[in-house]
């Protein structure tokens, strides 16, 4: 059995199993789909479990009896890491939360919410460019005139293009590519779509945050971020650090 448990499918999920693997902590890894499964590292050290887990799966797994369990899920990802702290705190397992480092936001507008983020965008009337991916398509259908004016930004996939469709929005207006992005990448999505403003989450290097305010700013647009949720937590280091003094401790 494993020592650690650790909900990935960020990058700082594969950081977190690389340094696992080469430091000889067994460790198993949850993500959410193939994809974040296949960039994993390959290692005897680590069992990569993909699934899809409410409240109660996690319970269940839980009860495997790790030493701790690792929150490395996205910072916006607000209802899973409820649900694997509510688990833990069920079960009676040791939860860390590791936090994505922040990027300043010095361009453009803050705001806090999707809500807020649906006003805003209602107030004016230009040409929007969404790089919020698949998962706030819905949300943005609140948006005014939203199949005229949004182009959405998400991942190359059948159904993704599908789910937009039956949303209302139009399938020409649809950048169905992988990221991260380089700025010029995001500058030439910019320019395809007319964008006037450009909507992003503050998902720090990782997500490729820098090199979209820096594409909005090269060409004029406004940039409009929602700023993630106040979390507490570790750094990748001081987790790293807790990880070499369980093995110490097993050892």
């Amino acid at each position: 059995m494993s020592d650690i448990l650790i909900f990935g499918g960020t990058t700082e999920g594969r950081e977190l199993a690389q340094f696992c693997a080469d430091s000889g902590i067994t460790a198993d890894i949850c993500v959410a789909t193939d994809y974040g499964a296949k960039v994993l590292p390959k290692s005897e050290f680590l069992k990569i479990r993909i699934c899809r887990l409410d409240c109660d799966d996690m319970k269940d797994l839980m009860m495997n009896g790790y030493k701790m369990v690792i929150d490395a899920t996205h910072p916006f990802a607000e209802e899973v890491t409820k649900n694997i702290r509510s688990a833990c705190d069920s079960t009676g397992n040791v939860y860390y939360r590791l936090l994505r480092e922040e990027t300043e936001v010095t361009y453009g507008l803050k705001v806090r919410s999707m809500d807020e983020l649906v006003e805003v965008l209602n107030i004016s009337d230009g040409i929007i460019l969404s790089t919020l991916g698949s998962k706030e398509a819905g949300k943005l259908t609140e948006v005014r005139d939203f199949r005229d004016r949004i182009w959405i930004r998400a991942l190359p996939d059948d159904k993704v293009r599908e789910m937009c469709v039956s949303l209302g929005y139009d399938k020409n207006k649809l950048i169905l590519e992988k990221g991260p992005f380089s700025a010029e990448q995001n500058l030439r999505h910019i320019k395809l779509s007319g964008a006037d403003i450009v909507v992003t989450k503050e998902s720090g290097s990782a997500g490729g945050y820098t090199e979209k305010a820096e594409a909005a700013k090269l060409c004029g647009a406004a940039l409009v971020t929602v700023v993630r949720p106040e979390e507490t937590g570790l750094s990748m280091a001081g987790i790293q650090q807790l990880l070499l003094q369980s093995k110490e401790v097993r050892m």
